[in-house]
């Protein structure tokens, strides 16, 4: 599972994760019926406190989008609610905002990042290297 954690775009840590799960479920890149790592295991991985893993495992919990199984882990829920254009919209634009501050303080300029993205879809799409 990839998820990022950055402290430079204000988001509490607890709330990125959650995002990023509600990201990663929307992209299909996690599953209905998927297990989702233990929280000590998630936690060394982001190198955050257990409990904040454990808070963000609880408001997916709440929202329906993950289920605990007592003694066999938490896992992504098989009738959870799918998120709307506009949820994935939201996601989309806190990812915005993340890569838009890195850039800026990486110095590098709007356009870089266009091309940037126009590239990375190109080999997405296309499976082969851009020129």
């Amino acid at each position: 599972m990839q998820i990022r954690i950055t402290e430079q775009d204000g988001v509490p840590i607890y709330l990125q994760i959650v995002n990023q799960v509600k990201f990663l479920i929307a992209s299909g890149r996690l599953t209905p019926g998927e297990e989702m790592p233990p929280i000590r295991t998630l936690a060394e991985t982001l190198t955050v406190n257990p409990n904040t893993v454990a808070r963000a495992y609880r408001e997916l919990e709440n929202e329906g989008i993950v289920t605990k199984k007592r003694t066999s882990g938490t896992y992504v829920s098989e009738s959870g609610p799918r998120l709307s254009r506009d949820e994935c919209l939201k996601i989309l634009t806190e990812r915005i905002d993340a890569l838009l501050a890195e850039a800026k303080q990486m110095e590098i300029g709007n356009d870089e990042i266009l091309e940037l993205i126009k590239q990375r879809n190109h080999l997405m799409t296309n499976g082969e290297p851009t020129k």
